[in-house]
């Protein structure tokens, strides 16, 4: 039986020979009797196929993958380069970043800015930051407040030490501004802990103009004196600049006159204002001694005293327009009327006396120009307390000044029950009340500008839109006043304020200064109001200054017209071309300005009237009056003084007043 073959069969094939294998051939170099080795047959099956096929596909695959993010990350490269050594990219100011990192509520917002009335800039926010620590980070207290002192100055180490050593606090101001420069610096000291948040600083670009008018902020930014205080709310939710009435050009002038004067006369200080007489917007106001606003913490108490609004001063002879105004607007006395200004009214102890007596009757002119106390005292009992204390207080004497300033104080009067005849004489030249110098200007504008009492404001208003006013007396009472006025400058104690080219109408004012015990001696107040030009009146300036010295410049008189006046017309022929006022030098029209308001200080009654005078002291009402005398006029007029005639008035401390 042969032996049986080994075959492969595969379904549904016959089975066939296997052939025989070849013999493997023999390697070359190799011994014939040496073995020859053996090959083996390796089977592939499908699967082994498919397998191989899946591992190459794979590693295909993970190829391209490799090489994509190979390109990736060539790019991100190429992109880093860029940014950081090519073109680096700087950071977003800080308040671009906070704006795009959540929108800003109306406390995050900058604090509007305030300009002048022309635009200039007088406060602004800048950004800064502010330095905070947690303690809980820091590894070591102690050294990290050194470390932070030499970069901070001022930076009160124990006590920041000791805030930082609380248990449990997670939060502690190191400082609350810093500069971009300590911020980079403090930053560079990488003390774990330190952080930054971003704050503001209010900005006053020029010091000391209008410092106390502006005010100041805290440390938070919210307003605590001037207009920083009283718009607050304003200045910290609309973004918009507000817009001031204040022209700093002006205000630069007149703190500059005021500083001469100041030195001239080594005085303790000085306040000035310049209003619009047709709107009572304030275009100036300064006081002396100031300050620099952006040092408000750090000036002294007396500097950063607004005198034009909060001190109270008596007015002095500058009110005698308020007297006579208060006595020709109901028609109780006239122009031509004269007054017995002969002798000293005697009251108890005290006496009102003249400062440069004439010793004869006054015209009412003549009292203005001259200043008599004694002629103003009889003016005024005409006039009556009742009436007298119906005008103040129409005119806005019984309250603080309607101005958007905090500070504004209220007067010191006498009580309804302590209002004498002593008091009403006193007050008709300016004593025995205590009134700010914002409240003797604005009074004076209805006095100027046609009867019209406006509420004095600093901000800017609308020339387009007429501001609202109160009529306080008739046009006509205005107009015989800006006359007197312009006698005071031509004839009377004002002639220092008369300025070339422009017709300056005012009045002196001079009173002693009140101390802790009375009245101090030798120690005045010296103030010009005035308005320009009188003829049409379109500005009004006040000028006080505060215990000036004698000297050789005002001939050993420190008085309104010796120390005032010089710097308020030395401030007029600055400021007026700037407001658009130009000097008349045309001599026709100057004469026939002049003759328009031209007012004799010896003026003749109309045809049939009785004036009042020596042959008729009398007016109509008086209880001593003989029957005889008869004069037009209302009932209740009052009594006007004559030689030897009684006099019946209470006691009291009534001082001597200067010009």
């Amino acid at each position: 039986m042969s032996r049986r073959e080994p075959h492969f069969s595969t379904s549904g094939a016959l089975p066939r020979r296997a052939e025989p294998r070849p013999a493997p051939a023999r390697p070359p170099g190799t011994p014939r009797d040496a073995a020859i080795p053996r090959l083996e047959t390796v089977r592939v099956t499908a699967p082994d196929l498919a397998r191989r096929a899946a591992l190459e596909t794979s590693r295909r695959r993970l190829l391209v993958a490799a090489g994509g993010f190979s390109a990736l990350f060539a790019a991100l490269a190429a992109k880093l380069t860029d940014a950081t050594v090519i073109n680096p990219v700087k950071p977003p100011p800080r308040s671009k970043a906070i704006a795009a990192a959540r929108p800003l509520r109306a406390a995050d917002r900058p604090r509007a800015m305030m300009v002048d009335r022309n635009g200039e800039i007088l406060a602004v926010s800048l950004p800064t930051a502010a330095v905070y620590a947690d303690p809980r980070q820091m590894m070591d207290r102690a050294e990290a407040v050194r470390r932070m002192q030499t970069v901070v100055p001022g930076l009160n180490g124990p006590a920041l030490l000791a805030e930082l050593m609380v248990p449990g606090r997670e939060f502690v101001y190191v400082a609350r501004e810093v500069g971009p420069e300590q911020e980079l610096r403090i930053n560079d000291l990488g003390i774990p802990g330190v952080n930054f948040l971003p704050a503001e600083a209010r900005h006053y670009p020029l010091g000391r103009t209008a410092a106390q008018v502006l005010g100041a902020v805290d440390i938070d930014g919210h307003g605590i004196a001037g207009l920083e205080k009283s718009q607050n709310r304003r200045l910290r939710e609309d973004p918009n600049p507000l817009r001031l009435s204040i022209d700093v050009r002006v205000q630069a002038i007149l703190r500059d006159e005021m500083a001469k004067a100041v030195d001239d006369f080594q005085a303790i200080g000085a306040a000035g204002i310049v209003m619009d007489v047709l709107t009572g917007e304030v275009l100036a106001m300064a006081s002396l001694p100031d300050y620099n606003a952006n040092d408000y913490f750090s000036a002294p108490p007396a500097a950063r005293f607004n005198r034009a609004a909060t001190g109270v001063y008596e007015p002095g002879s500058a009110f005698k327009l308020q007297t006579v105004s208060m006595a020709l607007d109901p028609d109780l006395v006239h122009v031509w009327d004269r007054f017995n200004t002969t002798h000293p009214i005697t009251i108890g102890r005290f006496a009102i006396t003249d400062y440069e007596p004439v010793n004869r009757w006054l015209y009412l002119p003549e009292i203005i120009a001259y200043s008599s106390n004694i002629g103003a005292a009889r003016i005024a009992l005409i006039v009556g307390k009742h009436r007298q204390r119906a005008w103040l207080r129409k005119l806005g004497f019984f309250e603080r000044c309607p101005i958007e300033l905090p500070e504004a104080a209220m007067p010191l009067l006498q009580s309804d029950v302590q209002w004498g005849k002593a008091t009403v004489m006193t007050v008709a030249f300016g004593n025995g009340i205590a009134i700010t110098p914002l409240h003797l200007i604005n009074a004076t504008l209805p006095v100027v500008n046609g009867g019209v009492l406006f509420a004095p404001t600093l901000l800017y208003q609308d020339p387009t839109t007429p501001r609202p006013g109160s009529a306080v007396m008739k046009p006509g009472t205005s107009d015989t006043v800006r006359k007197l006025m312009r006698d005071v400058v031509l004839y009377g104690t004002g002639i220092y304020g008369r300025v070339p080219g422009y017709f300056v109408g005012g009045k002196t004012g001079t009173s002693q200064v009140i101390g802790r015990t009375g009245y101090r001696q030798h120690t005045n107040l010296a103030g010009f109001l005035c308005a320009f030009p009188i003829n049409a009146p379109r500005y009004a300036l006040y000028i006080m200054v505060d215990a000036p010295h004698d000297n050789a410049l005002d001939q050993g008189y420190s008085t309104g017209g010796e120390v005032s006046a010089p710097a308020a017309a030395r401030t007029i022929a600055r400021i007026a071309p700037m407001l658009g006022l130009l000097p008349v030098t045309d001599l026709a029209e100057r004469k026939a300005i002049e003759k328009e308001i031209a007012l004799p200080l010896h003026p003749t009654p109309p045809p049939g009237v009785v004036a009042l005078g020596p042959s008729n002291p009398y007016p109509p009402g008086a209880a001593d009056a003989p029957a005889s005398l008869s004069r037009g006029g209302g009932p209740g007029r009052g009594h006007a003084l004559a030689p030897g005639a009684p006099r019946r008035y209470a006691a009291a401390d009534v001082p001597s007043s200067g010009r």
